[in-house]
């Protein structure tokens, strides 16, 4: 049998109690592959690899090296919150990159969304690279696979995490989590002791921001963007919505349009809400949003977001439109 198909027998991991028996158990096996050796991974912040990161710290403690590059593209307080939970709170060996400057002069004037996540994702095999080759004695790589990155994909992961490193960088993979459901990737990050709000975080986009700040990325347009966001969020918070709709976010588009504020005209861009419902992210439903928490957001982004000074509801289902603008 391969190691990368999941036994029949594999009980579904849905409570502490199983969790618990699976961390003991993945323990022990990296322990055997590693050894004393050391082990590189590209912490996100993302639930897959943030889980594996602290499996492997509970195994093999200061052996793993975690590398966590900010691009300037992370939603509001997110890298702070990798930084607080791994380094101060776990007492990780992390490595903290702020490569905002790099990716932004990147994507200076690019407004084709392909080529923009070609950019990001280019750019971060690169400066995940640089990294790696100045750590001469690390023998190991750890990855975020999940089970169906390995259904979707045969096996080979190449967009997610660091699936494009150098040929030359011989690593040996460590996959901790690679037979787990997203659910069972959960259920164990909260019994290693993460917070619910890193464990149950709606998914993101590698390119982050970068493909909801629609059109060529400026500062300034990211900023308001990164706002907007950080408030919807907390009202979906507030109001108990977060935990029914399974992604929600704001895009905002490069146009402007004339609006009023203390009275005087000023230009400024929409900002755009999106929430929709999947089981399986192929097709998707749109959320209800109580018009009393959009009056709220609405009056919340158009006072508090400089830039801002519309506020649109995106009410389309997938099909016909993406879940995701670009």
């Amino acid at each position: 049998m391969s190691n990368d198909v999941r036994p029949d027998s594999m009980e579904r991991i849905t409570t502490l109690e199983l969790a618990n028996a699976f961390i003991d158990e993945q323990v022990a096996e990296v322990r055997k592959q590693v050894g004393d050796k050391k082990v590189l991974l590209a912490l996100s912040g993302g639930v897959d690899s943030s889980v594996v990161a602290a499996l492997l710290i509970k195994a093999i403690g200061k052996q793993l090296i975690c590398v966590h590059v900010n691009h300037g593209l992370m939603r509001k307080g997110e890298s702070e919150q990798v930084i607080e939970i791994f380094q101060n709170g776990l007492d990780a060996n992390l490595i903290y990159i702020d490569a905002t400057d790099r990716f932004l002069s990147l994507l200076d004037g690019v407004s084709d969304p392909e080529k923009k996540r070609k950019i990001i994702g280019g750019e971060f095999i690169v400066v995940f690279d640089e990294e790696a080759r100045k750590l001469t004695d690390v023998d190991f790589l750890a990855q975020g696979t999940i089970y169906p990155d390995i259904l979707e994909s045969d096996g080979v992961k190449a967009h997610h995490n660091v699936g494009g490193l150098p040929e030359d960088m011989k690593f040996e993979l460590v996959e901790p989590i690679k037979l787990l459901y997203k659910d069972e990737v959960r259920v164990v990050g909260k019994a290693l002791g993460l917070p619910a709000e890193m464990v149950d975080r709606q998914p993101f986009p590698g390119p982050g921001l970068g493909v909801r700040c629609l059109g060529a990325i400026t500062r300034d347009r990211l900023e308001a963007l990164r706002e907007a966001d950080a408030i919807l969020r907390e009202e979906f918070d507030n109001c108990g919505l977060s935990k029914k709709v399974w992604q929600y976010f704001i895009a905002v588009p490069d146009m402007k349009s004339v609006g009023v504020r203390d009275d005087k005209r000023y230009e400024g861009w929409p900002a755009i809400i999106r929430a929709v419902n999947t089981k399986d992210a192929m097709t998707a439903t749109i959320e209800e949003i109580p018009y009393e928490v959009l009056h709220k957001i609405t009056n919340r982004i158009t006072t508090e977001v400089e830039g801002i000074n519309r506020v649109l509801l995106d009410l389309t289902p997938k099909p016909t439109g993406t879940i995701e603008w670009e």
